[in-house]
């Protein structure tokens, strides 16, 4: 066998490398796989959770309120984790809750981190007064807090999911602008993008070809734990009555509603509290195991 055949036969060793490295990062870290485990159960009951219940979670049955968990003596089988005070079973709302709360965040960190992105890189790459401006409606975004910024927006919009996707990407995007900017300052110091400023390349092939490449990575890291921000965001602004509106369900809401009946009835807030727990905790883990993996040098340090 001549050596163009057996090099050709031969695995790519990138593949060969990053594979088997990332494998025994994930087996070495306990925390990233019970992330995991946690965000896909959530991600499988939004997709799939209310055709498999095939429930209405708004149904009322006034002769069934505040019963209790199913492992409670006085609980009944037929609702797993009780009714509320009008007879809503919990398991169904919790299950439609993580789709709205869920969805409703994923599309906010996605929008967020495509305008952050773009920002941060325009302001880096050109530089003078478009920087200045960018960089300066950050900062007045910043010094506003946001929870005011959010009841305001939604009370002149009102209340409903495209407007609270809206307040979610301005709280969102500027993290993102500021990170990606700072990131890009750097890379355009380094030896291969000044050999292509040098070569005459086009500004906006530079930043599509080098520069967004490069920062792909980090933008990645930052959205996975930026998720995490915007869950317990909306659901403060459900819990305020800002956010969704009924019949829309959210954990947020479903909070609001069982802070009335604490004494009486704990699990009408102990069990969405627990979720959104869970969730945040799950995308936290997720997301210290995403920087480790794109991060080389602690992906080395982990892996030895």
């Amino acid at each position: 066998m001549n050596k163009a055949s057996s090099t050709r036969n031969q695995p790519l060793i990138g593949y060969q490398t990053r594979k088997p490295a990332i494998l025994r990062l994930l087996n070495k870290s306990q925390g990233a796989l019970i992330g995991i485990m946690l965000v896909s159960l959530w991600l499988i009951l939004a997709l799939f959770g209310p055709w498999v219940l095939n429930a209405d979670p708004n149904r009322q049955d006034l002769s069934s309120t505040l019963l209790p968990p199913a492992w409670d003596p006085d609980g009944n089988g037929t609702h797993p984790l009780g009714t509320d005070h009008l007879g809503r079973d919990m398991l169904t709302r919790i299950v439609y809750g993580a789709r709205t709360s869920l969805v409703t965040s994923v599309a906010a960190v996605m929008l967020g981190g495509l305008i952050g992105t773009l920002s941060g890189l325009i302001a880096a790459e050109w530089g003078g007064w478009v920087d200045e401006v960018i960089m300066r409606i950050v900062d007045i975004q910043l010094a506003i807090p946001f929870i005011l910024l959010g009841i305001t927006v939604m009370a002149m919009l009102g209340a409903s999911i495209p407007n609270l996707v809206l307040v979610l990407v301005l709280f969102s995007w500027v993290i993102y602008a500021r990170v990606v900017r700072s990131e890009v300052l750097n890379l355009r110091e380094r030896e291969f993008v000044l050999s292509a400023y040098c070569l005459g390349v086009p500004r906006w092939q530079i930043v599509l070809r080098h520069l967004l490449p490069n920062v792909m990575g980090l933008i990645l890291a930052v959205g996975t734990l930026e998720l995490a921000n915007v869950i317990i965001l909306e659901s403060a602004l459900s819990f305020l009555g800002v956010g969704v509106r009924p019949p829309q369900v959210s954990w947020g809401a479903m909070l609001a509603d069982g802070r009335n009946y604490l004494t009486v009835a704990w699990w009408l807030t102990t069990l969405p509290g627990l979720t959104i727990t869970i969730t945040i905790l799950g995308v936290n883990l997720v997301g210290d195991w995403v920087t480790e993996v794109l991060d080389p040098r602690r992906r080395w340090k982990s892996i030895r």
